[in-house]
């Protein structure tokens, strides 16, 4: 792996009708706020076709995601949108890569 991502997070969460687009917007600033102040390395937010909402989190390593974690919210009404979107939040998938054969987009 080039660039080596030490950890990743698999969220899942099935979203109130309606509360779609408050859900992705609050998520795309969460996201860069986990960045900017958590050393958070970016995540990507998916649609799944049995309508579940799917995110993958790229962190440097455990310790830096649990440092985030163990802070607490990085925006409270971020997480107040988020939750007020969801009707379920499924338990977290914690990954250790082993192969990255992604391409990387350059920019």
């Amino acid at each position: 792996m080039s660039k080596k991502v030490g950890f990743a997070v698999i969220y899942r969460w099935r979203l109130h009708p309606g509360k779609e687009q408050q859900f992705r917007q609050a998520w795309e600033h969460g996201t860069l706020l986990l960045m900017t102040k958590r050393g958070g390395l970016g995540s990507r937010l998916h649609q799944a076709e049995d309508g579940t909402w799917v995110a993958y989190a790229q962190w440097p390593n455990r310790e830096t995601w649990e440092q985030a974690r163990d802070l607490g919210s990085v925006d409270a009404e971020i997480s107040r949108l988020m939750s007020d979107a969801e009707t379920e939040e499924f338990s977290p998938i914690f990954l250790t890569p082993v192969a990255d054969h992604l391409k990387h987009a350059r920019g």
